[in-house]
Formats: structure tokens, C-alpha cells, sequence
């Protein structure tokens, strides 16, 4: 018994609010449905945040891959210049100076002037990339 209890401890931290997350569950609209969970508070920490975890800037976002959970949840941007869509593989340079390469085999065609972009950080380590003006995301991984 006395090696479950840490583990017994940490199960009732971590399900604490079992109302919470059964109210997040039953929405039906799945952005309001993240919303939902995004902002449950995890014990310890406030809304949508990890206890002892280092802060992260906007130019580190992305960086090897780094999956580690930061304040930096999304950064927003621009791609200069026309933007005419992506290909797998494909390479986009941000206003910022960031390089984002399309990590999935999507593809999408557009014909914008500088768009503004979100780069946002996903489950498992993933980021994607949204356009404005448009309800398409692929999925993304820093190389600069």
C-alpha cells in the first residue's frame, strides 16, 4: 500500500473536478468544447497552466521541437508578401523571421497579401499553423 500512495495522491489531484471535465465532455462544438477544458484549473496552477515549468518567449516557441507546456500557448504573425498556399514539405518564413516547414501531407491553395497567421501548439508535441480567413490547419515544425 504504501508504494500506491503517491500515485493514489496524484489520482485524486488530477480528478479533482470530475464535473468540470464531464461538463467540457457533453459540448458539442468542438472549439468551444477546447475552450472549455482549456480553462479548467489544474490543481496547484490557475486556468490552462502547468505548476514548475519554465516560461517561454515567443522566439523560443517551436524551437527542436519543444513540447514542453509554457505561457506561450500560440504566437501570431504574418507571411509577407503574396501567400499562395502549401504543399507538403513546404517552407514558410513568418514576418517574425521564424521558419515553419508543413510537417503533414495537406495542401491548400490561396491567393492572399500578407496574411496573418497563428502557429499553435497541439497535443504530443505538434504545432499548427492556421490561416486567417480560412478553415484550414496543417500541421507544422520549426526549422529557424
Amino acid at each position: 500500500m504504501r508504494r500506491w500512495l503517491p500515485v493514489l495522491l496524484l489520482s485524486g489531484a488530477a480528478l479533482a473536478d470530475d464535473a468540470a471535465l464531464l461538463r467540457c465532455r457533453d459540448i458539442a462544438d468542438a472549439s468551444k468544447r477546447l475552450a472549455c477544458y482549456d480553462a479548467l484549473v489544474v490543481p496547484g496552477g490557475q486556468a490552462g497552466s502547468v505548476p514548475n515549468q519554465p516560461q517561454q518567449s515567443s522566439e523560443q516557441f517551436g524551437i527542436d521541437g519543444r513540447a514542453d507546456k509554457s505561457e506561450v500557448d500560440a504566437i501570431e504573425s504574418r507571411i509577407p508578401g503574396r501567400f499562395e498556399g502549401w504543399d507538403p514539405g513546404s517552407r514558410i518564413r513568418l514576418e517574425n523571421g521564424q521558419i515553419w516547414q508543413i510537417s503533414d501531407d495537406s495542401s491548400r491553395y490561396f491567393y492572399l497579401d500578407n496574411p496573418k497567421v497563428t502557429i499553435r501548439r497541439g497535443t504530443f508535441g505538434a504545432f499548427y499553423l492556421e490561416v486567417e480567413s480560412s478553415h484550414w490547419s496543417a500541421r507544422v515544425r520549426r526549422v529557424q
